[in-house]
Parts: structure tokens; sequence; C-alpha cells
């Protein structure tokens, strides 16, 4: 009596580990948030085993590890990789003419091997995907857009970006088209905060608010922690080196693709109108990892040279740090070293569904300050550690930023708060038993399994959750 899951993440790089997040605009939160989602369900009793499904690239520019056709990730989880469109890495907005080719392949794989009890999927390409794999199979569909269509079109209409534009770059059209036929197909839309159903989710015509399921992600607590070792942080250090002139200011720290949405630009803007903020404070970006910004593509190039341009028009040299290159496992020590040194966490997106690095920050005893914008409202909330600032008013921001580390006792509060608040509300084993409870509610009449059975099983508590090693 235990479940099997397909869960499709089609686009960006996803590998069992040394995730290469940052990379490019499809590498970023929603890839680590798959892959410990699929380990959590996996480590349970419920669960016996889990697909996640992505595509095969066999491209010199990209590591040899994603033309393994299949990955073994733990016990009961595995990646598989299917070929669909050229062999070479596509950015997510050229996918969309190769995804009935993958569909037909996956109907045929599903026909021959043990079926799903549930299907997952994971942003509009693999909605489009799931809706027809959902029918053929008779599973059910369960959608996560993780970031929808309609609001980052809004968005960027509001920085200036005509809609033709914004349709050339990011086939908007088709992607809000699959959100649209996702959400009327799906039996469960999984959201980080409630404010994804009311604002977001709510500005489509198929969306059913009573599908709405809100399950925020947690945080490895293992990982992310706020006790730190001098070893790591002479290891940060020595990154900051290069660009630093006084590597113990109190850091405002930011970590993302440098993508538009992400409105790093913004923040330096903020940072160099501040005599303050300069005199007192560094500004670090972690922003990915490049070998030469004249590799990167249009978007990510175009972020830079605005990035660069600011930096120069306020001469921040001395004071602002980006480098090159990071490891995945220094992200946590990044977190810890800025809060040694009394920073702060800094996410000025225009667009937030949930914000996944601010509940690491947060669970490393640095405060944040973050867009008011989706899912920050309701980690502020839960865990009253930090400001929260309309990111698109840079005198505003400036203020903020300036209020963020102007009285050390409250800093000390923030940090704390962030700490215990982390702890209580957002775990993994939290997420997956949340997760697990609510497909017991939807679907324990209309599964292979009896009611009775999936209820004693879901319905246990955390102790039943995890598989005994």
């Amino acid at each position: 009596m235990r479940f099997k899951f397909l869960h499709l993440h089609l686009h960006g790089l996803i590998r069992s580990k040394n995730l290469e997040l940052g990379r490019d605009a499809d590498t970023g939160g929603q890839t680590q948030y798959v892959l410990e989602l699929i380990k959590s369900l996996a480590n349970t009793s419920e669960v016996d085993q889990v697909d996640l499904v992505t595509r095969l690239i066999n491209d010199p520019k990209v590591d040899h590890e994603y033309s393994q056709e299949e990955e073994f990730v733990e016990p009961g989880v595995r990646i598989l990789r299917f070929n669909f469109g050229p062999n070479k890495y596509l950015r997510k907005e050229l996918l969309w003419p190769y995804l009935d080719y993958l569909t037909e392949k996956l109907i045929s794989y599903y026909k021959k091997n043990k079926k799903p009890n549930f299907i997952h999927a994971h942003y509009a390409d693999a909605g489009y995907v799931g809706v027809k794999l959902s029918k053929s199979l008779n599973v059910p569909l369960i959608f996560t857009g993780h970031s929808l269509g309609r609001e980052k079109q809004r968005k960027l209409l509001d920085t200036g970006l005509k809609n033709n534009q914004i349709e050339k770059l990011y086939s908007i059209s088709k992607r809000i088209d699959a959100e649209e036929k996702a959400l009327k197909s799906a039996d469960i839309v999984v959201t980080s905060t409630k404010q994804e159903s009311v604002y977001q989710y709510s500005q489509y015509s198929s969306f059913s608010p009573h599908k709405a399921k809100v399950i925020p992600p947690g945080v490895d607590h293992n990982k992310f922690h706020h006790i730190h070792s001098t070893t790591e942080t002479a290891e940060i250090d020595n990154m900051m080196k290069p660009f630093l002139k006084d590597s113990s200011k109190p850091p405002f720290l930011t970590i993302s693709r440098a993508v538009r949405r992400k409105n790093i630009p913004s923040l330096i803007e903020a940072y160099g109108r501040s005599e303050k903020l300069k005199r007192k404070t560094n500004l670090i970006l972690i922003l990915g990892c490049r070998d030469s910004t004249s590799k990167l593509d249009p978007q990510q190039k175009d972020v830079f040279n605005n990035i660069f341009e600011t930096i120069d028009k306020y001469n921040l040299y001395g004071k602002v740090a980006y480098p090159k290159k990071h490891l995945p496992n220094q992200i946590p020590s990044l977190y810890r070293w800025a809060a040694s040194r009394g920073g702060v966490f800094v996410n000025p997106a225009l667009t937030e569904p949930f914000g996944l690095t601010l509940l690491e920050a947060s669970s490393c005893g640095l405060p944040i300050i973050s867009t008011n914008d989706g899912g920050p409202k309701e980690i502020r909330s839960k865990c009253e550690n930090g400001l929260l600032v309309d990111v698109t008013d840079i005198d505003e921001l400036k203020v903020i930023l300036e209020k963020g580390i102007s009285d050390n006792n409250q800093w000390k509060i923030w940090s704390r708060n962030g700490i215990e608040g982390v702890n209580r509300h957002f775990s993994w084993n939290t997420h997956v038993r949340n997760y697990l409870s609510v497909l017991t509610e939807e679907f324990s009449s209309s599964t292979s399994y009896s009611s009775s059975d999936i209820k004693q099983s879901c319905l246990k508590g955390t102790s039943s959750l995890i598989k005994p090693h």
C-alpha cells in the first residue's frame, strides 16, 4: 500500500548532487525545491518510488551527467531523462515545439512500466505535458506553477517592456495558455502561500480556488543553521578579498540568478544613493557562476551590463563584491558569514512566488529585507525577522536598507526570531507530511488503495513518515 510518484521538471539543469544553481535563468530555486521534495518523499514509509522526468541533454557546453538516461539519486528515487528536441541545451522558452513528442514517449514508457499513482507537474511546460499524460494514463494530476506567466507579464509591462518584446523573449502566450489548461485539468494546485492563490492564480479563468492547497516549502536544517566556523568564515573572506577594502563591515547579501525579475540593478542603485550605506556597509552580489559575461544569454548579459554601469556610476569599487564562482556548499557559509558581521539578506525581486533564499538566510540567523510581493509577506508574518519594501520605489528601498542596519538590538531580535520561526514553520518533514495528508484527503476514494488504508498510513503523524535506517 505504497505510492509511486512521477514528477515532471523539464527545463534547466537538474541532477542528484552539485546543482548548478544560478548558472542560467532556468536553473534556480525551483530546481532545488523539486530535488529536495522528491528525496523527502522517498524517505517516507508511504512512498515506494519517485521518478523525476527531465530533459536529456547531449551538449559539450554542459556536463556529460545530463546525458545519462537514468540516474540513481538515493533508494526509491531516480531521475529519468528523455531526449526531446535537439541534443543541445535550450532555454525553456524554446522547448514548446517538442513537448508533444515527449508526451508520446512518456505515454509509451508508462504503458510498458508500472504507471504512477500521482503525476506532479512543475511549471507551465511540465503542466502542458502533465495534462495529456494524466488523461492518457488516467492518473491524478498535481500542478505547481512556481512562477506564473500572467504575473510575469504584468510586472514586465510595468518595467516598460512592450507586449511584442515580452512575447519574443518569453513566448508568454504559449506559457499562459499552458497554465490555463493545467489549472483546468489539475486535481490539486500546490501553492507556497495564500497570496499566490488569492492574487496570482486567480488571474486565470480556469482556476478553481477549492483546488488550491497551501504547502510552504521546507529548509534543510542540517545545512542551513546559525553555527558558523572560523574555517568557513576565512574561506568566504578569501572570496571577498579581491573586491572589498574592508570585509569586516556589515554586508547586504543577495543571492539570485541574474535575470530581470530579480531586480538587482535597483538594489545597487538604492545602495549607491546612500552615503550612509556606502560608508558603513558592503554589498555582496552572488549571481550564479560565470566564465565570461560574453558567453551568457542575452537577458543575463543585459542584467550584468546594468550592474556594472550602476557600480561605475556611483564609483562603488571596494564596496561591492560580485564573485564569478562559488560552490553549492558555500551558500550556507555565505549566509552565516554575513550574519557573523551583522549583515542583512536582501531580496529585491519584482515578483516572488515564495522566496526559499529568505528561509535559508533566516535559518542561518540573517535578518531579511525583501520585496513586499508574494511569499515574503507570509514568511515575515510567521518569523517577524525583518522588513518589507516596495522595490519599485528606489528611494523607499534606500530608506529601508538604512533602517535595516541602524539598530543593533533590533538586528539581534530579528536574527533570533528568524532562526526560531523557520524551525517552527518551515521544515521538509512538515512539508511532506502536509503534502501526503492533502493527497490522502483528496484521493483516498479514487485510487486503487482503500480509503481506510491510505488514511491510516498518511495521517499517523510526523514519526510514521520517516523510514527507519
